[in-house]
């Protein structure tokens, strides 16, 4: 965890070290509210997604790819997922975390989103948004729409 310090946090929220610390009293609580706030909004987008889909069947799946993926329209949202996806690496309390997530979403989907190829497209999901995050895959606009709509028909089968 000591690649995110207080004083980044600080520069990056235009807010004073001070002012961080008089809120959240150490880098863990910090990064926690991040990544509680983080989830939160993961978890309204996918709801929009969702909300505008009217196919039941791999709904969960499809907003989850959607509000994956247009994260990388919004650069402060990905600097924020960046950041907190390095310190899950290190930081096993926040992993857990994740991992509740994910199966709880599992859990609450599974009458609509338990198939084997909307697994695949969840899978596929995160690695193109760690894609994404990392900068490491280059692709055309046209390829990457391809490879979206791919992925949303193996949440219909």
């Amino acid at each position: 965890m000591t690649a995110v310090t207080l004083d980044a946090v600080s520069g990056a929220s235009g807010v004073s070290k001070g002012g961080l610390l008089h809120h959240f009293p150490n880098k863990n609580t910090l990064l926690e509210a991040l990544f509680d706030s983080l989830l939160e909004r993961l978890d309204g987008a996918i709801e929009e997604a969702m909300r505008a889909d009217p196919l039941p069947h791999g709904r969960f799946t499809r907003g989850y790819l959607r509000a994956c993926l247009a994260l990388r329209d919004q650069p402060q949202e990905t600097r924020d997922w960046a950041q907190v996806t390095m310190v899950l690496l290190s930081e096993p309390h926040l992993r857990q975390r994740w991992r509740d997530w994910v199966r709880e979403r599992s859990e609450e989907y599974v009458g609509t989103d338990s198939s084997a190829d909307a697994a695949i497209v969840r899978l596929a999901t995160d690695g193109i948004w760690l894609a994404d995050l990392l900068g490491s895959h280059e692709m055309d606009e046209s390829a990457r729409e391809k490879l979206v709509d791919r992925l949303i028909e193996l949440t219909q089968l």
